[in-house]
């Protein structure tokens, strides 16, 4: 429908069913869906989904993360505590009923680190519970949630890799420079196997083994710019190139469910493209990419392999999932995740190559509304990380902002992934600088283009996303109309002295490519690139948004540039949300936030606006300061 308002229910709210799977026997089917509100483990048989049933009862913060196991009986999941990030791991009996939690400790983070079919009432797990800044491998019966210690971390390894027997093989250890060292085990002890050079510290990485367990898989830049998947033969020492693109880093894979061999294999730089290793699937993708919308999906495989859920997805579509059956050749539509918005009509979303200043290609993405004749305000909404990307595809945020009017741009500015270690590099010491410079280079080729112009930009962003707001703000004050940040740092020197404990073994990481906030020197280049030391430039209005629990931006990040603008007499509006971390993860808090975005741009830019209404309903939204500033907020509060 063109022009008609979508609503942020629609949007930012709970999908009707997402992250949806086969059991590995091909029997059943889960998802996630709601439960009053909370979205929660589903169970369906696969020819009969309309007797759907929950069998968990989340009911203040929904399940983030399910998955089979190879028991065909039981299902786990994740859950923290208010956004804290102390994951625990909880194993369900879908048939009983019985539900476990798997590690139950105050203040520890558990990690999922491995499943095998030759060990199914069995998972593998880290703790941080001896050392919070190491976690030792556990094995843990799902059915007893007896856990045995098969590893201490004593080495101080920031990852470990275990083949499909659960016996601990490789382990990476980071050093003071930013390199690592790799070691393997043999017998019970460890030995030097090679070396990560810090230039190629994230996009070198051992993702695992076949079922011989001798060829160890591994993407690596050593010796050249983009990470290609290698297989490393540990018998005979040979290696050999499997698949590589001279753009694009190595994306991702997919394996055979029992031999874990890889079949296909995909790279992406401003779209995916799959390379197929294996004959023996070449037919199924051709056949399912010639039914798909998008881009296809394989989500999981039955053990047989006779059977997958697959997911079709666009940029103007639900995501679409289907049951395939390969020995009939045969795909059968399920649903979409989020059935309400087929009625709405959805913006594209164009990649377009802009380069930057210095010569940089920097892969980037346009979303503008329906029926574009003229120049209109635009967001430059900026990607986390900023060790991360954006890419094409359905975005909820982009999706809001150009029904509401805007012309959004995304840029995967210097120190974004995906596009060679060269183009990830270029960003170390950049925050702020170089990186900041990308985004005013792309906000002046949208410009040129006749997209926008230059008084009608907003920036936006959520963590490093939300430190390039707080900069953009500060460092260039006359380039935007406003900002809006959500959970993005403003103190470099405090957020590296403030990581979680378990970031600590990758600390050397953060300091090469942010600024060493051990030395003066650093200390100097930190300050420099610190929102906050720039507080007295702002000029435009801003929003802030902070979840309360946060582990990795803490709250302090947020109270100290409010607090700085608030003694200066710059006026500011902070928003807060008292049972959040890292983001919004309640889809009520999440459509109280994007009410209160929305009718702050619309004030600043112009756009279209749903009227705030009971978006507040549920959700602990604090307006801290500003709350004059949103109109509407006042009366929802009251509601509320």
């Amino acid at each position: 429908m063109m022009n008609t308002l979508i609503p942020r229910r629609v949007l930012f709210g709970n999908p009707e069913r997402t992250m949806v799977q086969l059991s590995h026997d091909g029997r059943h089917l889960s998802f996630l869906a709601p439960v009053n509100g909370v979205q929660n483990v589903w169970i369906a048989a696969v020819d009969n989904l309309a007797e759907a049933r929950a069998i968990t009862s989340a009911t203040e913060r929904g399940i983030p993360f399910a998955m089979w196991l190879y028991s065909n009986e039981h299902i786990i999941y994740v859950q923290d505590r208010a956004g804290d990030e102390n994951w625990r791991i909880y194993s369900v009996n879908f048939m009983t009923l019985e539900e476990r939690d798997l590690t139950p400790l105050e203040g520890v983070r558990a990690q999922p680190m491995g499943f095998s079919e030759r060990f199914p009432d069995e998972i593998l797990v880290g703790l941080n519970n001896r050392v919070p800044q190491l976690h030792d491998l556990y094995i843990i019966n799902i059915r007893t949630a007896e856990r045995r210690l098969l590893l201490e971390n004593d080495m101080g390894f920031v990852s470990l890799v275990c083949d499909h027997d659960y016996k601990p093989r490789f382990g990476i250890r980071m050093k003071p420079n930013g390199s690592s060292d790799v070691f393997r085990r043999v017998e019970n002890t460890w030995e030097a196997f090679s070396s990560i050079p810090f230039d190629d510290s994230l996009t070198t990485q051992l993702l695992g083994f076949d079922g011989t367990g001798q060829v160890l898989y591994l993407t690596d830049s050593r010796g050249r710019n983009t990470s290609a998947l290698f297989a490393h033969n540990l018998e005979t020492d040979a290696v050999t190139l499997l698949a590589e693109d001279a753009r694009a880093d190595f994306s991702d894979w997919l394996q055979h469910p029992t031999e874990h061999t890889v079949q296909a294999v995909s790279f992406n730089y401003d779209r995916e493209h799959r390379q197929i290793m294996d004959d023996r699937i070449r037919a199924d993708f051709e056949y399912l990419q010639g039914i798909a919308k998008g881009e296809i999906g394989v989500n999981s495989r039955t053990l047989d392999d006779q059977h997958w859920l697959v997911t079709d997805s666009s940029d103007q579509t639900a995501v679409g999932y289907y049951h395939y059956d390969r020995a009939a050749k045969r795909a059968t539509f399920l649903f979409t995740d989020r059935p309400e918005l087929e009625q709405y009509s959805l913006a594209i979303m164009q990649p377009k190559l802009i380069p930057s200043r210095d010569g940089l290609e920097m892969v980037c993405y346009l979303s503008v509304p329906e029926d574009l004749t003229k120049s209109v305000p635009m967001i430059l909404l900026v990607h986390g990380g900023p060790w991360a990307r954006d890419a094409w595809g359905y975005d909820a945020q982009a999706q809001w902002l150009a029904n509401r009017g805007y012309a959004v741009l995304q840029v995967n500015f210097r120190a974004s992934t995906g596009f060679g270690k060269a183009f990830t590099n270029a960003g170390n010491l950049e925050w702020g600088a170089k990186m900041h410079d990308d985004l005013l280079d792309a906000l002046d080729w949208a410009v040129k283009e006749g997209i926008t112009s230059s008084d009608t930009v907003a920036i936006m962003g959520g963590s490093y996303g939300g430190y390039a707001t707080l900069a953009a703000l500060t460092m260039t004050p006359k380039r935007f109309v406003c900002g809006v940040d959500i959970v993005g740092p403003s103190n470099l020197q405090t957020l590296l002295e403030s990581v979680p404990p378990y970031w600590e073994p990758m600390i050397a990481m953060l300091r090469n490519r942010m600024g060493d906030d051990t030395t003066a020197n650093g200390q100097a280049l930190l300050k420099e690139r610190s929102p906050l030391t720039h507080v007295p430039s702002i000029q435009r209005p801003l929003l802030i948004g902070q979840g309360a629990n946060d582990p990795r931006v803490k709250q302090a990040e947020s109270d100290q540039i409010v607090n700085a603008m608030t003694t200066k007499n710059i006026p500011v509006t902070y928003v807060l949300f008292p049972d959040e971390g890292h983001g919004f993860a309640r889809p009520e808090n999440r459509q109280a936030f994007y009410a209160v975005a929305e009718a702050f741009l619309a004030k600043h830019l112009g756009g279209k606006c749903e009227a705030i209404g009971s978006d507040f309903q549920g959700s602990s939204i604090e307006i801290l300061q500003g709350l004059q500033e949103i109109p509407g907020a006042q009366k929802a509060l009251e509601k509320s």
